[in-house]
């Protein structure tokens, strides 16, 4: 009895360890706690989808079915935590990594990535700097600010008033995307009156409103996330401000517009990169999937995350390998259709078909314009 023990005991750790061997891990990083966790989880989620999904279907890798496992961190919109919790990825030894959602994570991150040779697909992180490092596995599923700077700051001058104010929470994402905005109004024709800056925790904006009141704009660009934009509208409206207001994809959510609560109105406007989920491709059926399996309606950038995941996998299935080494090159010549649009990278790993919506707030929600 006990050699039959011993025996099915040993051959027990021999399946579990075969068993080890069949699941790759992929990683996905985003703010799970502070005043965006909502977006993090959003982007969690669309991974999250877009695994199960692969793994439903059954997928194949070195001739052995393998099984996909999304390890979830929470980088709190932090750069230090943002790096911390990449090396825990990089020790757990995950084969590729969705994220992280702000850029001012994502660059930092970007480093530890990049010295371990592992791939990562950022679904949301928009700075331009993040694919000018020169690092050979950094890649991105959403257009870069350069270009939605330049829509917002040529749509602001040319559609709604020459003279312009810009507001930016000093973080990667919003002071990258502001110096954007700044050439863009100078290109379309209007002038900047006003640059001013908060942080990404702030609630009071008063001083600095009170400023850019006095300069009497036309336009009031912010450039920063939801949770700033919704208080900052509000006090816009209590100033009795009564400049349009624009904002990029970071306040163009769903909850920005609970945050302004009736402080938001026909002369608020926003920005994303990328189509309006009903127009992408395969928008319609992500939208009713996603609702049916979290409960939840997408925020933003959850299908790029489903796409961002589906790029790694798809790329170890053609090279026939989880070893990033040698699916890199399979995923840097990424070329299929996804939820979003034709997933294809340039040779910096950006996105090929990189778009930008505006969008106008109407009964309710935000309306995209055909600009």
């Amino acid at each position: 009895m006990k050699k039959t023990a011993v025996a099915l005991a040993v051959l027990g750790l021999g399946l579990s360890a075969a068993h080890a061997e069949d699941v790759i891990k992929i990683g996905h990083v985003g703010p799970l706690t502070g005043n965006i966790a909502h977006l993090g989880k959003d982007n969690e989620n669309g991974a999250r989808m877009a695994v199960d999904e692969y793994n439903a279907k059954g997928v194949k890798i070195g001739g052995k079915a393998v099984k996909f496992e999304l390890i979830g961190e929470d980088d709190a919109a932090d750069p230090k935590t943002g790096t911390t919790v990449a090396q825990r990825l990089v020790d757990a030894g995950v084969k590729g990594v969705v994220g992280h959602l702000n850029s001012g994570t994502t660059i930092p991150a970007s480093r530890i990535y990049d010295q371990a040779g592992i791939p990562v697909i950022t679904p949301s992180a928009t700075n331009p700097k993040l694919t000018q490092q020169g690092y050979k596995a950094v890649f991105r599923t959403i257009a870069n600010d350069v270009q939605q700077g330049a829509v917002i700051g040529k749509y602001s001058a040319q559609k709604l008033g020459k003279k312009v104010a810009i507001i930016d929470d000093r973080t990667a994402y919003g002071q990258g995307l502001a110096d954007e905005v700044d050439k863009g109004v100078k290109a379309g024709g209007g002038t900047v009156v006003a640059r001013e800056f908060t942080n990404n925790q702030a609630t009071d904006f008063m001083a600095i409103l009170t400023k850019i009141k006095a300069t009497n704009p036309d336009v009031i660009v912010y450039s920063g996330m939801d949770a700033q934009g919704g208080p900052m509208l509000k006090q816009v409206k209590q100033l009795g401000i009564t400049a349009k207001w624009i904002t990029g994809d970071g306040g163009c959510t769903g909850e920005i517009i609970k945050l302004a609560g009736d402080a938001i109105g026909p002369n608020d406007y926003c920005t994303q990169a990328g189509l309006p989920l009903e127009q992408m491709p395969g928008g319609k059926d992500f939208k009713e999937r996603f609702k049916k399996k979290f409960g939840a309606d997408v925020q933003i950038y959850a299908p790029y995350a489903y796409d961002a995941a589906a790029a790694l996998i798809e790329a170890m299935k053609k090279a026939n390998s989880s070893d990033p080494a040698k699916y890199l090159p399979a995923l840097k010549a990424s070329n299929f259709k996804g939820v979003t649009g034709v997933v294809a990278f340039d040779d910096k790993g950006d996105i090929k078909a990189g778009s930008i919506t505006v969008y106008q707030y109407e009964n309710g929600a935000w309306k995209a314009l055909k600009n």
